[in-house]
């Protein structure tokens, strides 16, 4: 086996990743060897988010060709330079396939200067809000230095509770006092172990265990001790842990809400 696969906390579970990119390009020489190798390390399901059309419908054909696991489609802020409305009705069609379980991701991302403009950011985020109500599935929210705009246009578009995750949460507790009175969801991935993670630590404390899930962001964000190298769905039980003690509960109950939680989320039966 490869990367971090060969670890002794990866013999826990079951656990199910609620945001990973497993057609990304850094998977292209084991893909099936991985994703096979998660599954025997304890994961559940994986859900794999699009970020345009192309990539919505690369993680559509993962979905067809393993069980276990799910599509998401929509456009991702970093691509909203491409969002028209004629690519919004592509996103449509791609949310009647059986195995697409939500509209992402997509969001807002100011972390860039250089980035898509803000309004146009904002006018594609509605958009894929406009399709998961419209489609009755959840939107996976990506929030980066974007919190106060990403809150007003969720409670401007009248998301419903359970209707939202923000993704890889860095907000502070404050904030995510406010999501929580909305009924909306967390995730957390590798950025929880991170030395420098306070402010998500302080969230994830006042979080309730019935609003949070766990994810990769694979093949992005590797947890510690992995940090640096390819991440992959082998890798949540770090994160598991982290969340574990933040909470003062055991591991495997840690592992047992949020994949509740994840198929409650993702209309999973």
């Amino acid at each position: 086996m490869t990367d971090s696969i060969k670890t002794e906390k990866n013999s826990r579970g079951p656990f199910f990743d609620t945001h990973a990119h497993y057609n990304d390009s850094a998977f292209d020489d084991d893909r099936d060897e991985m994703i096979n190798a998660c599954r025997e390390a304890g994961m559940a399901g994986a859900v794999n988010c699009g970020t345009d059309v192309r990539t919505s419908l690369e993680c559509i054909a993962l979905a067809e060709k393993y069980d276990f696991l799910y599509a998401a489609a929509g456009i991702h802020p970093e691509e909203a330079l491409s969002y028209t409305p004629g690519e919004i009705d592509k996103i449509r069609e791609l949310l009647k396939h059986p195995k697409v379980v939500a509209v992402g991701e997509t969001g807002l991302d100011y972390y860039y200067e250089d980035g898509a403009p803000k309004e146009i950011q904002k006018e594609n985020f509605i958009a894929n809000i406009r399709l998961a109500k419209e489609t009755a599935k959840p939107v996976i929210v990506h929030d980066r230095e974007a919190h106060a705009d990403t809150l007003e246009i969720l409670k401007q578009e009248k998301v419903p509770a359970g209707g939202a995750v923000f993704h890889c949460y860095s907000g502070s507790a404050e904030t995510a006092r406010e999501i929580i009175s909305h009924g909306w969801f967390f995730s957390f991935g590798g950025a929880l172990t991170f030395k420098n993670a306070r402010r998500a630590l302080e969230a994830a404390a006042v979080i309730p265990m019935e609003l949070l899930m766990l994810e990769t962001d694979c093949p992005y964000m590797a947890p510690v001790p992995m940090r640096g190298k390819r991440n992959t769905s082998a890798n949540i039980p770090f994160v598991a842990e982290k969340l574990a003690e933040i909470k003062g509960l055991g591991v495997d109950r840690v592992f047992e809400a949020t994949t509740a939680n994840a198929l409650l989320f993702f209309k999973i039966k």
